[in-house]
């Protein structure tokens, strides 16, 4: 079990290099992954029930003890992430394709992974993973909506049809994974050190087989989706941080908010985009699952650095014993 643990710490430090290694690899050797395609779906769905094994009762706390920076998170994750992601497709003039699935990245929940960095920050932890499990949980219905609103004059969507499959891929794993942590205990303490490794093996082969399906649509495009992404990251991060910053939130909320609203759910994205449109439209997620790692360890590294003042207003201390959900449970 302790090399299962090295190997999983060694992994999660450096899952940014591992995906754009892999994502090379798929690219130079596509027949490596390219079958993977047809199950990224169930993939998914087995990285989610991951992620319900890593929840508890608990962290919904802050939803009724403090409910105003989940609110104030979750609405700017809902409507910061969509409207970026829409004007710069815009704004780039990118292809149908393309610019629903940079929407689609906007419109789905943050990613868990968002909570290492966080703790990492030394940022309000709880705080972020009350977000993360709120946002996930409203994905079926707001997803659906915003990528209706916004994307609907690139491709079709069928919201109804959305809900149904996220309710699929998300919700019903999360709430088996729930129910075996709370029924089966002894099960989840078994599991602990090999569920981060699992879910970055997992999503590595997500990544890798969009890639490797997308060879040619990368080498004449991939230059536009990088910027596209890098731009919408950003933006992310930084309204995530002003909006807090706006509304007089304690900083370590701050750089919770500013980690969740720039952080997605990528995995989410790339199978909801292979699922309701086409393999291109895959790419912009496939390409954040990468980016939001490398930039979210710089920005938390560099928080980290500099000395959080005492704040009366956080909405719930950082307890040396709260772990995050997982090393990279989901991008």
């Amino acid at each position: 079990m302790k090399v299962f643990n090295k190997i999983s710490s060694f992994a999660g430090k450096y899952f940014a290099l591992v995906i754009i290694v892999f994502s090379i690899v798929a690219f130079m050797v596509p027949s490596l992954f390219s079958s993977f395609g047809a199950y990224i779906t169930i993939l998914l769905g087995i990285v989610m029930f991951g992620m319900g094994l890593t929840l508890k009762a608990s962290d919904f706390k802050l939803v009724f003890t403090n409910p105003i920076p989940v609110l104030i998170g979750v609405v700017a994750q809902f409507s910061i992430m969509p409207t970026i992601a829409f004007i710069i497709a815009y704004l780039l003039k990118l292809p149908a394709e393309l610019a629903a699935g940079l929407v689609l990245l906007g419109c789905v929940p943050g990613g868990t992974s968002s909570n290492v960095m966080v703790y990492l920050a030394k940022g309000n932890v709880p705080l972020s993973i009350t977000m993360t499990s709120v946002s996930t949980l409203l994905a079926p219905i707001m997803t659906p909506l915003l990528l209706f609103i916004f994307a609907g004059q690139w491709l079709p969507v069928d919201p109804m049809s959305m809900f149904m499959s996220i309710i699929q891929v998300i919700i019903i794993p999360i709430i088996l994974g729930l129910l075996v942590n709370k029924f089966l205990p002894t099960v989840t303490e078994k599991s602990g050190s090999v569920l981060p490794l699992f879910s970055i093996v997992v999503i590595t082969i997500i990544v890798s087989s969009i890639v490797a399906n997308n060879k040619e649509n990368i080498a004449t495009a991939g230059m536009i989706v990088f910027v596209a992404v890098l731009l919408h990251n950003g933006f992310g991060l930084l309204l995530g941080y002003y909006a807090a910053k706006a509304l007089r939130l304690s900083r370590q909320d701050q750089h919770a908010i500013s980690i969740e609203v720039g952080m997605q759910n990528s995995g989410l994205g790339v199978a909801l985009a292979a699922t309701y449109f086409t393999p291109l439209a895959a790419l912009p997620s496939a390409f954040a699952s990468a980016w939001q790692v490398i930039t979210g360890t710089f920005l938390a590294s560099y928080w980290a650095k500099h000395k959080v003042p005492d704040d009366t207003n956080s909405t719930l201390e950082m307890q040396p014993h709260h772990k995050p959900l997982a090393d990279a449970e989901e991008l």
